[in-house]
Formats: structure tokens, sequence, C-alpha cells
């Protein structure tokens, strides 16, 4: 069937409706990456065929992920009459255990996520609720999906579907609102009308830049030419980082929705989702996604009956880093080497194939028909006055609870860190965050309060970047974070810019004489003046912001570079070549676990029997290679490493 009028999704709608609420139980597992990784896949198939064995009337589906991924694999059950009740940690042994007990009107206690009574659509503002006169039993004390302090202070635009509809099916996205957006802008918006939208909603790209979207849109519609390209960076090669994954994986649609509303916008008739190849379940959904839309006429020639064509071509890209930068992806796309242009003519004017070219971020596109369905003036009261809308962040690291979180911009880094995230594991200190990927600052404990945004991260020697955030504790040794993402970035530079290519590399080499015991105070002066020069000088952001994580520790934790330089000590315990290991003589009970492990036989002493009392062991310093195993082996902290 081909949607041609407003009836048409009306009916699709209903259709995707009784799938998303059917009369019967639902049981829905979490299927998105971090789930499969958890064993979501084997859980499934053990509800499937238990189900089949038992023969339960239950209908069984999947969903992407709801961003508690420390809590996968997670199943929900839905039932007409009672609340949406999340499960979290479910193995294949267990899962049919969560259904029976349902159908004896229990629940599994020691299971228990979550209970949800209403779900909010966010694209059009409707708040669907659950009928709850037959809670099941066991539910006492079950906290509401915005009781749960993960959940508690998350407002979710950019995954207002994953983790609620399966992914495979375009009904359940259209039931939620989805392509109602796409039907106002072709139906009843002029092309210029829906970029002041964009402009007046205060949407920036999330991709890193912040660049204002509505000006980028307006910049490429203007442009002239017989050609344009719409595109979509879904490349995401940060470290720790998985929102635009995610969303691809959760609720594909929308990133296809917002393009074409783009295009349309623009006045492009080609477009390209570039996902890096190390993402193949993104690839499959998302080449469904557009075969979907391509079937029932929202995507390919005459798009809802208007006369608009625009078809979108998946490109996979080989995964270097620098290729998420827009001019080197350009390239890629073309079959060249993923190499940064110098922009002395903007991509809005002459980019892919030198014609004009439109490039966003997954998270960007997906924001957009949010913002036609409830209008900019919605839009734009959440955030802060330079920042509007929402963020989404992989929050991981030395925090207790890890995942997707997607918050208002403005909301501070403590909020993130100790009420999102739980606070730091074992009771130890807070010690910094670092934000924007590999390229972004490190933010220390006396800057926990700085709200997040755009401009607020970049004064405190940091980035939004596209979302990574990594919590640190004081465990943590901040030269050797500097050390490992000056590694990352010197190995992913594409070498055209000596200043990235030269400065890059200089700088590691000298936190590695640092972290090795061979640094002098008067690196500190030349890492911040190389740092300066790889920034100023180098073509694309890449070398513009790779000296972030070294400045920044520099900037704020000076004291422990000069620790590591003066007294030849890692405060943090982290730098192996500065590490001393000893045993106390008077905790040591001479049982010799630690000389067993020892690989270069450095731990002698006379080992205790049942007849002898035998002598404290001892490590000869000249033999010891500082690998740790004997700290590790040693079960009565007798081992001190200085």
């Amino acid at each position: 069937m081909k949607i041609q009028t407003k009836a048409d999704l009306e009916k699709i709608k209903e259709r995707g409706l009784d799938s998303l609420y059917p009369k019967a139980t639902k049981v829905s597992v979490g299927m998105a990456t971090c789930g499969l990784s958890t064993g979501a896949g084997k859980v499934y198939e053990a509800l499937q065929n238990g189900v089949e064995k038992v023969k339960l009337p239950i209908i069984l589906g999947q969903t992407g992920c709801i961003g508690f991924c420390q809590k996968e694999p997670v199943v929900d059950i839905f039932e007409p009459g009672k609340p949406r009740i999340f499960y979290q940690g479910v193995t294949p042994e267990r899962s049919m255990e969560l259904v029976q007990r349902w159908f004896d009107n229990k629940v599994v206690e020691d299971l228990l996520l979550c209970k949800m009574e209403e779900e909010d659509w966010i694209s059009e503002g409707v708040v669907k609720s659950y009928s709850l006169h037959h809670l099941p039993d066991g539910m006492d004390g079950t906290p509401h999906y915005h009781q749960v302090p993960f959940y508690s202070k998350q407002f979710k635009i950019a995954l207002r579907n994953c983790g609620f509809i399966n992914p495979e099916l375009i009904d359940e996205y259209i039931a939620r609102g989805g392509y109602f957006s796409l039907y106002k802008a072709l139906s009843d918006m002029k092309p210029e009308e829906i970029i002041e939208e964009i402009k007046r909603s205060g949407l920036r790209g999330r991709g890193g830049a912040g660049f204002f979207t509505g000006n980028k849109w307006e910049s490429c519609r203007k442009s002239k030419g017989d050609r344009k390209f719409v595109l979509c960076n879904a490349d995401e090669g940060d470290p720790g980082a998985y929102m635009d994954r995610s969303v691809l994986e959760g609720d594909p649609h929308s990133v296809i929705e917002g393009m074409v509303i783009g295009a349309y916008a623009i006045g492009a008739h080609e477009g390209f989702v570039y996902v890096r190849d190390e993402y193949p379940l993104a690839i499959q959904k998302l080449r469904m996604a557009i075969r979907q839309a391509e079937e029932v006429g929202l995507l390919g020639e005459n798009i809802l009956g208007t006369g608009f064509s625009f078809h979108v071509d998946l490109f996979r890209g080989g995964g270097a880093f620098v290729c998420g930068e827009s001019t080197a992806l350009m390239a890629s796309i073309e079959g060249k080497v993923g190499e940064p242009r110098a922009k002395h003519i903007h991509t809005t004017e002459s980019g892919l194939w030198d014609k004009p070219s439109n490039l966003n971020n997954v998270e960007t596109w997906n924001n957009v028909p949010v913002i036609l369905a409830r209008g900019a003036d919605w839009y734009s009261k959440i955030g802060t006055e330079s920042s509007k809308g929402t963020k989404v962040f992989s929050v991981v690291g030395k925090v207790n609870n890890t995942g997707l979180v997607e918050v208002p911009m403005g909301i501070t880094l403590r909020e993130i860190v100790y009420d999102v995230g739980g606070g730091i594991p074992d009771g130890k200190k807070f010690k910094a965050v670092q934000t924007g990927g590999p390229s972004g600052g490190c933010i220390p404990e006396s800057l926990i309060d700085l709200p997040v945004d755009f401009d607020r991260l970049t004064e405190a020697g940091s980035m939004m970047g596209s979302g990574g955030m990594i919590v640190m504790d004081e465990t943590t040794c901040m030269v050797d974070v500097a050390k490992y993402f000056m590694g990352f970035l010197k190995d992913e530079s594409c070498g055209k810019c000596t200043s990235c290519r030269e400065g890059t590399k200089r700088m590691y080499e000298i936190l590695s004489e640092i972290s090795e015991g061979r640094g002098k105070l008067e690196d500190l002066a030349l890492l911040e003046e190389l740092g300066w020069v790889t920034a100023e000088a180098s073509l694309c952001q890449l070398g513009g912001t790779a000296p972030n994580p070294v400045l920044s520790t520099i900037r704020y934790f000076r004291e422990e570079y000069e620790e590591h330089i003066v007294n030849k000590r890692c405060p943090a315990k982290v730098c192996r070549a500065l590490l001393q290991y000893r045993i106390l003589s008077d905790i040591c009970t001479s049982c010799g676990r630690c000389a067993k492990v020892c690989p270069t036989k450095a731990i002698k002493g006379k080992q205790r029997t049942k007849k002898e009392k035998g002598e404290p062991f001892e490590i000869n310093t000249e033999k010891c290679i500082k690998c740790g195993m004997c700290f590790e082996a040693c079960k009565f902290e007798a081992v001190e490493v200085q």
C-alpha cells in the first residue's frame, strides 16, 4: 500500500497501535547490541521455545535499547489493565519464570527494574496511560519508571522510541506519531517555512561542532546547483560513545524522516547515510527501514503523492576516526582517501562531488520530526539560552549506573554523575569527567556544578562533542589519561597536516617520558606550546581539538604532572615505571602466593608449612618488572604499592 493521504497514515497508525498494545499479553526483549552482548538473543530464544512448548497465549516481540545498558538483558511485559513491567538482568534459565508467574498474577521480585503507568509520546505530545485496576502480587515498593534514579532527570526526545517500539516494524513507528511531521512538511509548509521553524527552535548540530542547524540548511538551500545532497553522519568514532548506534538500532525511521524533511527544505533529491562498518546491527536495521519506507511511498519517487522525490543510500565507512569530519567523510563516499580539505568554500556550497551538501549527524536528524510536530516554541523552552533541547550522553567509566542518558541542556555535571549516574563505586572520590570524546577535555571536581551546554564546556577547556562522557575516580592518573587519548589521536591523524601529524606524535612522546620518570619541568611549557600550535595550524578539527586532553589536564591537574616529574611518583599508582612494590614483613604470613605468580622469580622467602613457621618474603627490585601480579595474589594486603 502506497501512502498518499493523511487518512492512509491513520490506517497504518491504528494497525501499529494494535501491534504496540495488543489485547493479549506481550513480552518484549531489548535486542540492541548492548542487550545481545549480554545474552538477550538467548533469552529471546528461550522465551520462544518455552511459549511454544507450554502453549501460552502471549505475543513475543523485540525492541531497541531502553538506555540502562548496565541492566541488560531487559525484558518488559505488557497486558491491558496492568502496568508495563520492566525486568533487569534476565537470564535464559529464568526467562519463562517471568511469564509463568505473570499468568499467576505475580511478579519475579528480585529481577524487577520498574513499572510504567504511562508513556509520553514526545512527537505528538500524547500520553498513553495504562489502566491500573489489576496490580500483580509482589509489586509493593516497585518504583515507577521516572522514580528510578537513572531515569529520574531524563527527558527523552532523541531516544523517545528506543526500547518501546520494534525497529523492524514501520507500523509501530507510525503509531507513535512517526511520519506525520513529514506529511505536515510536504502538505502544509513551504521549504522556507520549515527552515525558519528549525532556526527558531535553536537546534544545534549534535555531532560536535554545534553549528545552528537552521542556518546551515538555509545556506545550502540558497546555494546554486541542479544537484544537492543531504548526508547523515553515523560514523561515531569516539571510544566509549554509542549514542548514534543505539538510535539506528532502536528507531531508524526517525532519522530517515528527518532527512526527508531536510531534503525537501533544502531542495535535495539524493542522500547518504555514512555508517561505520563496525555497526552491523545498525546497518541491518537501517537497510530494513529504508526498504519499508520505500515500499509504502514515504521514500523514493513521488513521496506522499506530492511530486517530491528523495532517495537514500547507505555507505559503509572503513572506521577511520578522521572520517567523522565533514570533508573527509565526503571524500570517502567519493571513493577517495578519507582526508579533510580546506573549507575556503563551505560544503553547503561545494561538498560531495563539488555539489551543495548538507551534513548533520544522527541525533540532529532525529530531532527534526519532533520540532515540526510540537513546534519551535515548545522545543526552544527546553535547555539554555544558547543550547536548546536535550543531549544524549553515553555515561561510562567509574560510575555506578552506566548507559545512555538523555537530559535537558543546562543540567549540571553533578546531577549527571550523582543523581543519574548514581555516584562513584566503592565509596571512592570523584576526580574528573571527560566530555567530548578523545578530543575533549577533563573537567575537575571543582567544576562539577558546571552546566552542560556547548558554550560552558568550551569555556572550561572541553567540548560537547558527540556526547561521550567518561567519569574518573581517584584511582585515575591524569597523565596516563592524556597519554591514552593522545596515542589514539596520533594513530587516527590522517597525516596531511604537519602540525597535527608531528604535534600529536611529539606530545605523545613527551607524555610517555613523563609517565616513565624521564620528564622535565620544562616539558609542561613545551606541551602547552605544542598544543597551541597544533590547534591553530591544523586543517580540520581533529588537530584543532586534539590538544584538549593535554591542555585541560595540565590546567587543572598540574600538581599531578609535577609529582611525576619531580618526585618520580604516580599518585594514582597507575604508571608502572614509577611504581615500587614491597612486602610488609609484619603482615606477610609466608603463604608464598606472591612468589608462585611472579613471572620473573623476583620474590624469595621461606614458605610456612605445617611443621615450620616460615619467613616473610621479599621482592628483588632489580628483577621486578612491576606487573602487579603479587599485589593481586596477596589475600592479606601484605604487598604495598608506592
